[in-house]
């Protein structure tokens, strides 16, 4: 490895970052030209619009840090804002249906958007080369054209209508100028292959890269967006945009089997990956056949009491009293094991809430001076709202909330939501050892720990680590499984008092990127079930 090395779910972006290595950039470099890049030839998972958190490591900086730019609610939004439009839950129990879905589409969705603040906030702390060649290749991405690839097509294909929620291809065909960017005369999104040109977007770079992040938050494109939302009755003022701040802190730390972890502080959901090695860690997984029901059962009951903790007692630690040093505490995690031992099934406590969106993206990258960068960024669910003329899908992320009162997801001025991401360093004898995280929702944090444990408790490559079958839990009692986990198997769950929910999908529950280095050297790997690779330069 002479630079460096970035995995990512687009081949696009992972060249972008690869090429400001190659250039002389470090990792924080190539993650953000990644994410710009990504911004462009994946719309509907991330953009300018968006919303992130990352977890950075600089050699000698004091420490890994964690930066969150998960967004906030308007000053303008009000807890009782839709609660007279509530029509019902969808119909998988997960968010609200609301008259003209206001929620989830069009501009009172948005929220004071992040990814550009935190992109600009982690260059200012640690970058290295200038601000403007980082856009470089998102601008020409945008101006020359990409190919739609088949996870893209599959993502804006999706049909969530007969759970009551919006179809992505009414996402992407809001405005005019998206249903000119990527609707079909079919009257959905194009098809693989088809060659994609966004000139509004960009421009929209082109002012980025000369005038840094302030153009969004206060200047000429922030003018643009604030225009529009006050025509269309959106909630996102100039204030909002000027006063909004990147949540930069010293990263959640813990430790599994001898490694020490660092990851994001909440709200995002490292400290959900944390409790599940905590209880893990009380196991000798060894002694377990890896995949075997015995084994999935232990796995499903570590991440089900974690979840539920994550899902109960985190929120935005700005308006919720976090107990982060009883959850991480490894006394609790043995209470917790004690109970999986006597057969004490978790109970997940359901609370009336949204599906955060599989829409999502991730970055990992590792270069030649031992720096080290996680990051995922999302639009949660696309608003569909393009500012006009500038190319980007602003967040979907007020519909996170509940709109009903009093609830603790409620709406609130200033308030962001518990995201699921959960940017993970794992390092070995002081140095990095696992630069790892993913998309995925509320699979994020279970995905994560399952390959942690691939890696450490039965020391599969990275490769290897993330393409083993993988489980979920989202209800009391069910394990949700990919569909290569053998029938068999399933039949051991069920004898056992489980229900199960296959996947259709044989790489299923989020998206796993990581690098992994071991004895000084590097390799990385990209989930199969994305469009994405590593690429070491």
């Amino acid at each position: 490895m002479k630079h460096g090395i970035i995995s990512a779910p687009q081949p696009e972006a992972v060249e972008a970052g690869a090429l400001i290595l190659r250039a002389g950039g470090n990792a924080i470099d190539a993650g953000i030209a990644c994410a710009l890049t990504q911004g462009v030839v994946d719309p509907l998972m991330c953009g300018l619009g968006g919303v992130g958190s990352a977890t950075v490591h600089a050699p000698g900086a004091g420490g890994p840090e964690s930066f969150n730019f998960l967004g906030v609610a308007p000053r303008a939004a009000r807890a009782d804002m839709w609660e007279s439009r509530i029509v019902g839950e969808t119909g998988d129990g997960f968010g609200f249906i609301l008259n003209g879905n206001v929620n989830a589409l069009g501009h009172q969705a948005a929220m004071v958007p992040g990814n550009l603040a935190g992109y600009g906030a982690m260059h200012q702390a640690y970058g290295k080369l200038p601000w403007a060649d980082l856009c470089k290749t998102a601008i020409e991405f945008a101006e020359d054209g990409w190919m739609v690839r088949p996870h893209v097509y599959s993502y804006a294909t999706q049909d969530e209508g007969a759970l009551g929620r919006v179809h992505n291809s009414d996402i992407l065909g809001y405005t005019e100028e998206g249903w000119s960017l990527y609707i079909s005369d079919e009257g959905t999104m194009h098809r693989p292959g088809t060659w994609i040109k966004n000139p509004g977007l960009a421009e929209s770079l082109r002012l980025i890269a000369k005038e840094g992040v302030g153009t969004l938050y206060g200047g000429a494109l922030g003018q643009v967006l604030t225009d529009d939302m006050a025509a269309q009755g959106g909630l996102i003022t100039m204030a909002d945009l000027q006063d909004y701040e990147v949540v930069r802190q010293p990263a959640l730390r813990g430790s599994y089997r001898g490694h020490d972890l660092a990851t994001n502080a909440p709200g995002g959901s490292g400290i959900q990956v944390l409790e599940t090695l905590n209880i893990l860690e009380q196991f000798d997984l060894n002694g377990y056949e890896l995949g075997s029901p015995e084994y999935i059962m232990l796995m499903a009951e570590a991440l089900a009491y974690a979840y539920n903790d994550k899902r109960t007692r985190v929120g935005d630690p700005a308006f919720v009293d976090v107990p982060v040093n009883d959850l991480l505490d490894k006394s609790y995690a043995q209470t917790l094991a004690a109970r999986i031992r006597n057969g004490d099934k978790a109970v997940l406590n359901r609370l009336p809430q949204f599906k955060e969106s599989n829409e999502t993206s991730h970055i990992v990258v590792f270069d030649k001076d031992g720096n080290a960068f996680s990051m995922t960024h999302t639009l949660g669910a696309p608003s569909g709202v393009i500012p006009p003329g500038s190319g980007f899908i602003l967040n979907g992320c007020m519909g996170i909330f509940d709109p009903r009162p009093g609830q603790p997801t409620s709406i609130k001025p200033g308030k962001s939501y518990t995201s699921s991401m959960s940017p993970t360093l794992v390092y070995r004898d002081g140095a990095p050892y696992l630069v790892i995280g993913a998309p995925g929702a509320t699979y994020i944090p279970q995905a994560i720990a399952q390959s942690i444990v691939n890696c450490i408790d039965f020391n599969l490559s990275i490769s290897e680590a993330i393409s083993v079958p993988r489980i979920a839990v989202t209800q009391s009692g069910r394990i949700d499984i990919s569909n290569r986990i053998p029938r068999f198997v399933e039949a051991g769950l069920h004898a056992n008092g489980y229900e199960t929910q296959r996947s259709y999908l044989s790489y299923a529950f989020a998206g796993v990127h990581g690098i992994k280095i071991e004895d000084g050297v590097a390799s990385g790997a990209a989930d199969p079930g994305r469009d994405g690779m590593a690429l070491k330069i």
